[in-house]
């Protein structure tokens, strides 16, 4: 315990850098599968097809390899993912806008594996959704868009929402990788820098690593189980 609070600066320096990257990623991995979703029931054959390989592609695949690609193949191709350098969003995430392409790789890494689960549970949201409610809005004339987007998807979000909520909390525990692969500061980096570097116990740093996830996933859990049992409530 005396170690956890003489280092408790670097942990928090380390649970801030994790959290940074587990909204971002979060962030992104639901925009990204929510569009994934929409192109799976799409009329369109292509984006269909498209949307399916996407998945199929990112559901086998290891996180591992996808983080090999993000850190060790981009910049082989002459990337430094610079297109999350957002005006805007790096004042606010200022290690976007920073020199530290490895927390963009990260950043993509994680919400490209991510999006392809976002995408499933949302799409299971959508078929929730009783046939009736979209041959409503047809029969008043909406497009396909218009019935999607008033009609279908939001009470889809509503019978996603905790399926949603688990992909993000795996998203949390996945970033552990994010580390070993040039993110300075997360909390991962932080286990190997208080044992490997400076010596310290491993027993009582690991602890304190498991408090700092813990911190970010345990609410998460607990407010899903509080919706999961308002919407058994509501369904009696």
């Amino acid at each position: 315990m005396r170690l956890l609070i003489d280092n408790f600066d670097v942990f928090a320096g380390g649970f801030w850098v994790t959290f940074q990257l587990c909204v971002i990623s979060a962030v992104a991995a639901l925009a990204l599968g929510t569009l994934l979703a929409v192109m799976r029931v799409s009329p369109v054959p292509p984006l269909r097809m498209v949307a399916a390989g996407y998945v199929a592609a990112f559901r086998n695949l290891p996180l591992t390899v996808v983080f090999f690609f993000t850190a060790f193949g981009l910049p082989a191709l002459g990337s430094n993912a610079s297109i999350l350098k957002i005006p805007g969003l790096d004042l606010l995430f200022r290690r976007l806008g920073t020199d530290l392409p490895y927390f963009r790789f990260a950043v993509l890494a994680l919400s490209l594996y991510t999006a392809a689960f976002v995408c499933e549970a949302f799409r299971a949201g959508i078929n929730a959704v009783p046939a009736g409610q979209a041959e409503a809005g047809r029969a008043i004339g909406l497009t396909f868009s218009q019935n999607l987007r008033l009609v279908i998807l939001p009470q889809a979000w509503r019978a996603a929402i905790v399926p949603l909520g688990s992909a993000i909390i795996a998203m949390i525990k996945n970033s552990a990788l994010a580390g070993f692969f040039g993110v300075v500061g997360d909390l991962a980096q932080t286990a190997d820098q208080l044992t490997s570097a400076e010596g310290n116990p491993f027993i009582p740093v690991a602890i304190g690593i498991c408090i700092g996830y813990l911190v970010l996933t345990v609410p998460l859990g607990l407010l899903l189980d509080r919706v999961e049992r308002g919407r058994a409530a509501a369904s009696r």
